[in-house]
């Protein structure tokens, strides 16, 4: 008892949801004419995946809805589900990679559903699956797509008008070997996919092999590169340590060099700072003024004191002349008598020289300003000299009237007295001409040790001058050092870069790199030309992409090895393959050798049975077609013949029939109850040797009369111990053979129903 039920809803003429079940070993389904009986093995036709639109007598999908009734509205969708047991787990089922899906199940559910567009659905237990996974499932358990477990009305003998091909494909149904078809067929699919893999696989490998020689080359280049580089990066190591080394010594020592000249720049700047020069000169300038005042000063007192040397010269004359008056009283006389003035000759050279004195000071004058007093002290003595003259020709005028002797005597007292002041007068002036003239000599021997003091500060001043000039210009050669150094730390950092674009990070080992040795600047060019040779032969090289072409090489090597592993891998799954058809189609051979004996057996059995006497049996012929496989826009493989292919050996079955008391052996003899009992009994053999889990008969008993009906009647009975028999049919004796009767009807509303009647509860009734 493998089926439990069937639910029908939507389908044809079953408008709504209907459920039959199947809890007897025969089930009988009766009714009128066109009340919709044959629209359940068609519902079970569609639910087992039937494709053939003509076999359920429909053109489209849309035909198996339900199209409306004048009560009824038409449906959006047509759904059949059977339910199935597997307490046993005698359903199995593989994936695509052959492996066995887990159906953990006690009930296999098989859905499929059509919409109105056209689109069908199929389900497993609630689960959306393929065609393909339902055939798969239902061919362990010798369901196929032969539908030799499903003879419909008018088909009971298709399997005598089939080809010898078609009758070879539904006994292998039959048998169970449709499951290992379905195998070889994937296995050939799977052949045919590996052949075209390994064409694009070759394909693959003759376009890249060319270019992972030319990345062989090109990484053999790189190789050589590789072994530059590691020279490369021993040599920087070499040079930029030294480099580095000599950069900082030589930063260091300009640094040192640079703050000791400016120390001493800025020691010397102090020195000769024009604040401290400027204070040396405000106090020379000082000393001059005072000399300039001084000598100006003596100046004026030597003129003083030439001024009272002449009077007191003036006043000594004088007192000369009173001391002679008397001796040249004559003299006046002879003047009295001749109008004529007379000088003395003492007055008139002192006078003469006195204005001589003036004159020659007067020559040697540049300054007017000079000149000017000296001439106004000329005019005062020429003055005085006439207003003596006067004063004395007064004086002899009145001496004459007058007592002489007491003029003469007042005047030498008046003039000595006189002569006594100016000689005091005489004696301050060169007291202070000495004190100054001491202090002018004090002043200039100051001045001309200042002088030599400053000279000597001149000297310093430049020579400090000449000593800063010089720490300048090895300050400016300390600038141009560092501009070149600041060039060559330059260079070492572009070298730096430039070392690392070419051999990466393992430039910066420098910097753990030892010196052992002494080195110069020469040493450290020729270790520069040697490395920019390497680099040179690096370019040449085209050692800069040698990372991308060697991932690429490394990619297509990769790829490569992944193709010819593949190319491997196909060939064996190829070999495999090949095995495996073969020992599919050995075993396919061998299974349907022993199946055809059985059947013949049962066959001979059944159809003696049927034809009181006479032999059946099955013969296994050999055709050779040209065939060519091709998939079908279903999916499934159609055979076409095609001169160009190879002949292929097929092989195909022949019914050879004997009936009793007649010679007729041709199937084309038969006749019409002939033929139908013939493959009955044949399709009823087939089912006795691997009985499928139900079977459905649809109206396959129209054409026999009572007395076959009565044997097909116990056909049945012993047919239904080994599968549960669904027999659609409008003969009282084989529903006499059922548990369970099913009616159909057409309802009020134009939809199809069912009535059920459990014979056994009827008869309890009955009695």
């Amino acid at each position: 008892m493998r089926l439990k039920n069937l639910e029908i809803n939507g389908f044809k003429s079953f408008a709504k949801k209907t459920n039959l079940e199947f809890q007897s070993p025969v089930v009988c389904i009766v009714g009128p004419n066109g009340s919709g009986k044959s629209n359940v093995v068609e519902s079970l036709r569609f639910v087992l995946g039937e494709q053939s639109m003509k076999s359920m007598r429909g053109k489209a999908g849309t035909d198996l809805v339900f199209k409306g009734s004048k009560n009824l509205p038409k449906a959006s969708r047509a759904s059949v589900t059977i339910h199935l047991d597997n307490r046993d787990k005698i359903f199995k089922m593989t994936n695509e990679a052959g492996e066995s899906v887990d159906l953990n199940y006690d009930t296999i559910s098989i859905s499929r559903e059509v919409y109105a567009d056209g689109v069908n659905k199929y389900m497993l237990n609630g689960s959306e699956v393929r065609l393909k996974d339902i055939n798969n499932l239902l061919a362990s358990v010798s369901i196929g797509s032969s539908g030799h477990h499903i003879i419909s009305q008018g088909e009971a003998d298709r399997i005598l008008n089939a080809s010898s091909r078609e009758r070879r494909e539904m006994i292998e149904d039959a048998l169970g070997l449709k499951i290992y078809q379905y195998k070889i067929r994937e296995a050939e699919r799977k052949l045919a996919r590996t052949g075209e893999n390994m064409k694009e696989i070759s394909m693959l490998r003759r376009e890249i092999i060319p270019h992972l020689n030319f990345l062989k080359k090109q990484v053999e280049k790189f190789e050589k590169a590789k072994e530059m580089k590691i020279n490369l990066v021993s040599l920087y190591h070499e040079y930029l340590k030294k480099e580095n080394f000599y950069l900082e010594t030589e930063k260091k020592n300009l640094a040192v060099e640079k703050d000791g000249l400016l120390t001493e720049i800025a020691g010397i700047t102090a020195l000769i700072s024009e604040e401290k020069d400027s204070e040396e000169k405000k106090e020379n300038n000082q000393e001059r003024e005072e000399l300039k005042r001084l000598e100006e000063k003596i100046s004026q007192i030597r003129i003083a004191k030439s001024e009272i040397e002449r009077r007191l010269g003036r006043i000594e004359g004088m007192i000369e002349m009173e001391e002679s008056r008397s001796s040249v009283q004559e003299i006046k006389t002879e003047t009295e008598e001749n109008p004529r003035i007379l000088v003395e000759r003492e007055e008139f050279d002192s006078f003469f020289k006195e204005a001589n004195e003036y004159l020659e000071e007067a020559m040697y004058m540049d300054v007017l300003e000079n000149i000017a007093p000296l001439l106004g002290k000329i005019k005062d003595i020429l003055d005085r000299f006439a207003k003596n003259f006067e004063r004395k020709n007064s004086s002899n005028s009145a001496m004459s009237s007058s007592k002489p002797e007491t003029t003469s005597s007042s005047n030498l007292e008046e003039l000595k007295n006189t002569q006594k002041e100016i000689l005091a007068q005489m004696q301050e002036i060169q007291d202070e001409e000495i004190k100054i003239s001491e202090t002018i000599a004090i002043l200039k021997n100051k001045m001309a040790i200042s002088l030599e003091l400053e000279r000597n500060k001149e000297r310093e001043k430049f020579n400090l001058r000449v000593k800063n000039q010089e720490l300048n210009s090895a300050l400016q050669m300390v600038s141009v050092r560092e501009e070149n150094l600041n060039k060559e730390n330059e260079a070492f950092e572009n070298e730096l870069r430039e070392g690392n674009v070419l051999v990466g990070a393992d430039i910066l080992g420098y910097k753990n790199f030892e010196i052992t040795d002494q080195f110069d600047r020469f040493s450290q060019e020729e270790l520069r030309r040697k490395i920019e040779r390497i680099k040179i032969k690096l370019e040449d090289a085209g050692a800069g992409g040698g990372s991308e072409v060697l991932k690429e090489y490394q990619e297509i090597s990769s790829r490569e090895q992944f193709l010819s592993k593949e190319m491997e891998d196909l060939s064996l799954s190829m070999e495999s393959l090949k095995k495996l058809m073969t020992d599919l189609k050995a075993k396919i051979d061998e299974e349907f050798k022993r199946g055809i004996e059985k059947i013949n057996i049962e066959f001979k059995e059944f159809f003696a049975l049927m034809f009181n006497g006479g032999t059946g049996s099955l013969a296994v012929t050999t055709e050779t077609k040209k065939k060519k496989i091709e998939i079908s826009e279903d999916g499934e493989e159609q055979v076409v013949e095609d001169e160009d292919e190879e002949e292929v050996p097929e092989q195909g079955i022949e019914i050879n029939v004997s009936l009793p008391h007649k010679k007729v052996k041709e199937l084309n003899a038969l006749s019409g109850g002939e033929r139908s009992l013939t493959s009955i009994a044949l399709l009823f053999a087939m089912s006795q040797v691997n009985p499928p889990p139900f079977l459905v008969l649809d109206e396959t008993d129209a054409a026999l009369d009572e007395a076959n009906s009565r044997k097909y009647g116990d056909m049945i009975e012993k047919l239904s111990k080994h599968s549960q028999l669904i027999v659609v049919t409008h003969n009282r004796e084989t529903m006499s053979r059922a548990g369970v009767l099913y009616g159909v009807t057409v309802g009020a509303d134009g939809a199809s129903k069912l009535l059920s009647v459990k014979f056994e509860e009827a008869t309890a009734i009955a009695k």
